[in-house]
């Protein structure tokens, strides 16, 4: 077992004071944070222990956003016990099918597996946002910049650090919203768990949730930077939300800035996990993610980033950090 996916020495009092002792542990995954995910089985209960390590982590937010999301009805995995101190938590088993996979082995998954995230992301934005934190135009800039903090030094570009914060100044109003909804940030696919025999969809990985534009977790779903999304499919479900939402042209004008803003802030991150975290598959996601904001950047509405993207990046650096030959990557 590698040494990471290693259950946390304290795994075992944890469980067996929240009545799960003698049971066994199987690792089940990590992710871009420090967080870890293993398996817990006695007898025929299973459960998902998560250790989420102080102070690296904090499992306070997930716990509040879990249980706002119950109590409006929606499918946040179940709170089986908490140690706060130690930053464990045991929680609900939604099992191994993810949307992911699912909609990758039979393409005619697809529109009904869209179909019924947007469905959910529907009834999500019918309620005001929880008391989260405000997604407000310093973090929505304070984001864009990881692509050049982290990006652009790595392929050797040198680029308007003040031009680039000009031009996204001129568009950003546009991704801010009167009436706020809870934005998850990390909706997509293979955070989306089909559960249960009526298959319906279990949230994860929602603890970063802030108050914003409905906007956004749709770009985070249809402009997903794991797996590719077809444009008809992208049209088809940006058709299915508006029309239910009666939204018009400046929920599109906001989509494209928020899609422009996060394949942005995503570039940079997955050169930040490359670089300094040592987890160089991500930055193999980046040409998926340049392909997203390359089509984001075409509408009008952002026009003043995409001229300073042609002046500050040449089309041939934009790519996989670690391929990329600008410089030193």
């Amino acid at each position: 077992m590698a040494t990471d996916m290693i259950p946390p020495a304290n795994a075992d009092a944890f469980l067996d004071k929240a009545g799960w002792g003698g049971a066994r542990i199987e690792p089940l995954a990590g992710d871009a944070s420090f967080r870890r995910y293993f398996r817990v089985h006695a007898g025929e209960r299973r459960a998902v222990l998560m250790d989420a390590p102080p102070p690296h982590e904090d499992p306070r937010p997930f716990i509040a956003v879990a249980e706002w999301l119950h109590a409006r009805g929606f499918a946040a995995p179940k709170l089986h016990a908490i140690d706060l101190d130690q930053g464990l938590l045991l929680i609900e088993d939604f099992g191994d099918e993810r949307m992911r996979e699912t909609a990758d082995a039979n393409p005619d998954t697809l529109v009904p597996l869209y179909s019924a995230a947007i469905d959910v992301l529907i009834a999500l934005h019918r309620h005001p946002a929880g008391a989260w934190r405000v997604y407000d135009r310093a973090e929505l800039q304070r984001e864009v910049g990881l692509l050049i903090e982290w990006y652009c030094p790595a392929v050797g570009l040198s680029v308007d650090a003040d031009g680039y914060r000009a031009a996204w100044d001129e568009v950003l109003h546009h991704a801010l919203s009167d009436t706020p909804v809870t934005v998850l940030r990390d909706y997509h696919a293979e955070n989306l768990m089909l559960v249960g025999p009526e298959r319906s969809l279990g949230l994860l990985d929602f603890q970063d949730a802030l108050a914003g534009h409905p906007a956004y977790d749709l770009v985070s779903l249809l402009q997903d930077a794991r797996r590719d999304v077809e444009p008809s499919i992208e049209e088809a479900m940006l058709a299915r939300y508006t029309a239910a939402n009666g939204a018009g042209a400046a929920f599109l004008d906001a989509y494209h800035v928020l899609g422009a803003q996060r394949n942005s802030k995503i570039i940079g991150i997955f050169t930040r996990l490359w670089r300094r975290d040592g987890k160089p598959r991500y930055a193999a996601l980046c040409p998926r993610v340049w392909a997203y904001l390359e089509r984001d950047l075409s509408h009008p509405v952002l026009a003043p980033v995409a001229r300073w993207f042609d002046a500050n990046i040449p089309a041939e650096l934009r790519g996989d950090p670690m391929l990329v030959r600008g410089g030193e990557a």
